[in-house]
């Protein structure tokens, strides 16, 4: 199981990687003004979600369930745990639509909306570290 549980923290630090720097494209992008930059961080915005974010996640969750189904895990501190995850998900998911939205050029928002959007999973990943080390019941 120790490979299991490296596996989960490869593929979620991985899917962190992409949480923190997407957003940060995509504060550049909102404030690219020339065809070619606004081409390129098309580019590397569907490259980092597509390629590298979206698998970590996917694996993320399925080492993490595994786990899970191993250990037997319980206890409060694992469903505040989940519903921070379920809670990444569906910011995960928003960041898909802003990659949609940039690529379309419909992007609806300014460089401060995405540097607030930025900070989102950094308070989600003191939580989940905090939860699964301190085991707070």
């Amino acid at each position: 199981m120790l490979w299991i549980k490296s596996l989960h923290i490869i593929f979620m630090v991985t899917w962190f990687a992409g949480l923190f720097y997407l957003p940060r494209l995509f504060v550049y992008h909102a404030q690219c003004e020339d065809q070619p930059g606004n081409e390129r961080f098309k580019i590397m915005e569907r490259k980092l979600y597509y390629g590298i974010m979206t698998p970590g996640a996917v694996l993320t969750v399925v080492f993490g369930v595994w786990l899970w189904l191993g250990y037997g895990f319980s206890g409060s501190w694992l469903y505040a745990k989940l519903a921070l995850v379920l809670i990444l998900i569906v910011y995960h998911y928003y960041c898909g639509k802003f990659v949609t939205a940039f690529k379309n050029d419909a992007n609806r928002h300014g460089h401060v909306f995405y540097r607030w959007f930025n900070e989102f999973p950094v308070l989600i990943l003191f939580a989940v570290v905090i939860l699964v080390v301190v085991k707070p019941d």
